[in-house]
């Protein structure tokens, strides 16, 4: 790509990237192999992945939406995304993390489009406020047309949480639409409790939603930069694009690519290089949620602590803070309070709602048991 058409901005195509390779074993056991958490209808009556593409409608077209995921669900993908062509469902022959993904999908834009500007967003996540979100998108695709420029989303925490990454803000660096930038000192790794608790105290550290905008060359040249071979195997797999050489040569090729996150080999280093700052993030009040647990779907839901929460009839003595997932069964509970219940044709989950994390257990065992058939 010449300089000159990299540094032409006004007509770049805006373009999201929506990652939906996950499995979702938090989920199960609704949540399966082929129908992991950004398939199913967690919260709402819509799936996941529907939601985030509806919440995109008029920031961008359904031909500019292109979803990355895994040889085991492209199909339920393309099957959900009736308007997104079937080519623009990118699956990985084996996972290779938010890098090579990100990676995967970038080379397949630059060949459509030469240069775009890219909005990489997690296809499971959960957001109130959508018109905020809107704008605030709006506000980091402007920011990020400067060529070099990469916008991370970031989430003020609202309690000291150690299950995300942090987001360490510095100075100012621009008013996009009238919200603030800020440049980005560095990501950290999930911390231990006391340190959560400093960073929240602090008022420096914004929760790291998996959220990036940048213009495609941006990140080219950023994963060029440092990850030379991944962007060396991308860049000859990007030769093969529309030709009969592509399925074969993605086989072969993708394996090799590095197995790391973007925010480590790309976000990370690309906030120690010299001169302006090249990373930025964009505080995002807009009711977030990454809705990682029951436990989290029960909060989202329930409009005080002693509600009980049923997708299906129900019927509740004595009982208080309950979830409960049977649409089809009546739910009799009597005497009961904070527990999970998930029920499915071949399966019945039951706990407490301050253990749904434990969830992951039940699915190690299963892989253990080799019970393919709930897996």
């Amino acid at each position: 790509m010449s300089a000159k058409t990299r540094g032409k901005s006004s007509g770049l195509p805006v373009c999201a990237v929506l990652l939906a390779g996950g499995r979702g074993t938090r989920f199960w056991p609704r949540s399966r192999m082929r129908t992991p958490k950004q398939l199913l209808n967690i919260v709402g009556r819509e799936t996941m992945l529907r939601q985030t593409v509806a919440r995109l409608a008029s920031l961008v077209r359904p031909s500019n939406v292109w979803v990355v995921t895994n040889t085991d669900q492209a199909a339920a993908v393309r099957s959900e995304l009736r308007g997104v062509p079937a080519s623009q469902v990118l699956a990985e022959p084996v996972g290779r993390n938010t890098a090579a993904a990100i990676g995967l999908a970038a080379v397949h834009l630059a060949r459509e489009h030469g240069d775009a500007l890219m909005a990489v967003l997690p296809s499971d996540a959960y957001i109130r406020n959508v018109a905020r979100y809107r704008g605030l998108v709006r506000a980091a695709l402007e920011h990020a047309r400067t060529p070099g420029s990469m916008v991370v989303v970031g989430i003020p925490p609202t309690h000291p949480e150690t299950g995300y990454g942090y987001i360490e803000r510095g100075g100012t660096v621009g008013w996009p639409r009238g919200m603030t930038a800020y440049a980005v000192r560095r990501f950290t790794e999930k911390p231990a409790l006391p340190q959560a608790r400093k960073y929240v105290a602090s008022g420096k550290y914004l929760w790291n939603a998996g959220m990036f905008i940048w213009r495609v060359s941006t990140f080219l040249e950023s994963l060029q930069r440092f990850l030379p071979k991944t962007h060396e195997a991308l860049v000859e797999l990007a030769a093969t694009i529309g030709t009969p050489k592509y399925a074969p040569a993605l086989r072969r090729i993708y394996p090799r690519l590095k197995n790391i996150s973007v925010d480590y080999a790309i976000m990370e280093p690309a906030t120690r290089l010299p001169g302006r700052p090249r990373v930025s993030v964009i505080p995002a009040k807009i009711g977030w949620s990454d809705i990682g647990s029951w436990a989290a779907v029960y909060e989202l839901l329930a409009k005080n602590a002693q509600e009980n929460v049923s997708a299906g009839p129900s019927f509740t003595l004595d009982s208080a803070g309950n979830y409960f997932w049977s649409p089809k069964k009546l739910v009799a509970a009597i005497g009961v309070r904070d527990l999970v219940l998930v029920e499915t044709d071949d399966a019945l989950f039951l706990c407490s709602r301050e253990r749904s994390q434990d969830v992951g257990k039940v699915v190690k065992w299963l892989e253990q048991q080799k019970r393919q058939d709930l897996l």
